[in-house]
């Protein structure tokens, strides 16, 4: 069956309702839902259902567009007083242990194939970084708590380590097509794409930051309307000018995340919703890429390559990364098991593909492969995997994350009633711009007889009356600090 203007529509429709109904089910039985998605995609295309679909360049493109939606997701929900602790080791592993992962595959793949030193690289830079989508995915469906913040170490190295594997797979071709580039050029673009990519990423996200604040768009829903739009805008100035997109979509967001939005509330429920369906979408397209009669008679040196990567070159990347920090081996073991690939190689390996090189398709589908089996076997234990190490933390433990707060709110238990004087230095202020903390809510405000229900764009007059509802005592002592307002002790001693 060709896509044609008329049924993609009704097929597009008709597989992503197949693949929900498949995720659910999944749940049943252990087994990660973006695995069930590959799988519908392949049941559904040239060697099942009969949906043709064979455009790398298609895919590369629904591949960028789905990354930048999942990194930008997961930015935003990443919590910066969590991953400043662990930031060296995360930037250590998604640099040095990339290029380590990268190395060692590559120089395996020489051995045991055909392949030139350049080919077997360029295959070992396509798989070398973990990939975000099934790592947050996974993680969080699983609702996985670990001690040693292994949580947002993992976290940190899946969003942050797609920029090197980039780099390493567009340098590693170019010198496949063009072996006297010299290894040099490698080095250069690193830095050119790191830096600029980082500065561009955290400039951006400043400048979003005024512009969402500053914008007043009369309506809620526009506001994560203009956030993709920012979104898409920092990937493609930041790419234009040579700098990594991927690395500034990430950083653009993680600083977006920890500040104070209008409408954050709307922004972070819709990005999250949106990522889950470029997940659903990114996956379905790659399924209905491949072709599994063309991946059977590569089974054998396809299962090698996993297990290589699975026991040998990610634990050796993760150890000799990790030498000059304090860690105990155990969670060594346990970073090294959630080297979890998935649709990002296999995005990846669509540049080979498309610059049409010798061993282009032998490539893609190794490549496929390697990420279906890594999925399957380590995605379906990391629970298990958890617990044998003694990584694990008791559920009611589990960090929480902006998403946990907007989705769970837990139970506001403290009130108070506060009055702002005219003489309060915030009157004149937005509630986004006094710093209110995040676990506790401005209720109801009453003004000059009337209620009015506060947002983040409300601005505080004299006289305000503010009911204030807090998850317990210490909060409620920093609204009062916040806003400027002693706390009375028979207010804080009340029970």
């Amino acid at each position: 069956m060709n896509l044609t203007i008329e049924n993609i529509l009704l097929i597009g429709s008709t597989l992503l309702f197949l693949s929900i109904l498949a995720g659910k089910t999944s749940y049943r039985f252990g087994v990660p839902t973006l695995v069930l998605f590959l799988m519908v995609g392949m049941i559904s295309g040239s060697d099942g259902l009969g949906i043709h679909f064979d455009n790398p360049e298609i895919a590369q493109f629904i591949g960028i567009v789905s990354l930048n939606f999942i990194l930008f997701s997961g930015g935003l929900d990443t919590n910066w007083k969590s991953i400043k602790p662990v930031l060296a080791k995360g930037i250590a592993l998604s640099t040095v242990g990339v290029l380590l992962t990268a190395t060692s595959v590559g120089l395996f793949v020489c051995y045991v194939t055909d392949f030139s030193i350049l080919e077997g690289l360029l295959l070992g830079a396509i798989v070398s970084s973990t990939d975000a989508a099934a790592v947050f995915s996974i993680l969080r469906s699983k609702s996985l708590a670990l001690k040693y913040r292994l949580r947002s170490v993992l976290e940190l190295e899946s969003g942050s380590n797609d920029p090197m594997a980039y780099v390493l797979t567009i340098a590693f071709l170019g010198l496949v097509i063009n072996p006297n580039q010299g290894f040099l050029s490698i080095v250069t673009l690193f830095l050119q794409q790191m830096i600029l990519g980082a500065a561009l990423g955290l400039l951006l996200g400043w400048l979003s930051k005024q512009a969402i604040n500053k914008i007043n768009l009369g309506f809620e829903g526009l506001y994560p309307v203009l956030v993709i739009a920012l979104m898409f805008i920092t990937f493609s100035l930041t790419d234009f000018v040579g700098g990594n997109g991927f690395l500034a979509v990430y950083l653009c967001a993680v600083y977006l995340g920890q500040q104070e939005l209008v409408h954050k509330n709307s922004i972070l429920k819709m990005f999250d919703g949106l990522a889950w369906l470029m997940q659903i979408v990114l996956f379905l397209t790659l399924g209905l890429l491949v072709n599994p009669t063309e991946i059977i008679p590569l089974l054998g040196l396809g299962i090698s390559l996993s297990l290589f990567l699975i026991f040998v070159s990610r634990p050796l990347g993760v150890f000799l990364t990790l030498l000059p920090f304090k860690m105990k081996n155990r969670s060594r073991w346990y970073v090294s098991w959630v080297g979890l690939r998935g649709a990002v190689p296999i995005v990846f390996a669509t540049y080979p593909l498309i610059a049409g090189i010798d061993k282009a398709n032998m490539i893609f589908n190794l490549v496929f492969f390697i990420s279906l089996s890594s999925v399957l076997l380590q995605g379906t234990t990391l629970s298990v995997v958890a617990k044998w190490l003694k990584v694990a933390l008791p559920e009611k433990l589990k960090p929480r994350t902006p998403i946990d707060y907007i989705m769970n709110e837990s139970p506001k238990t403290e009130m108070s009633e506060i009055v702002i004087s005219e003489e309060n230095e915030i009157v004149g202020k937005k509630i986004l711009e006094i710093g209110f903390p995040k676990n506790a809510i401005i209720a109801m405000l009453r003004r000059e007889g009337e209620y009015i229900t506060p947002k983040g764009t409300t601005e505080i007059l004299a006289w305000d009356q503010l009911l204030i509802l807090s998850e317990n005592k210490e909060t409620l002592q920093k609204v009062h600090e916040v806003l400027g307002v002693k706390l009375i002790e028979e207010e804080l001693d009340e029970e």
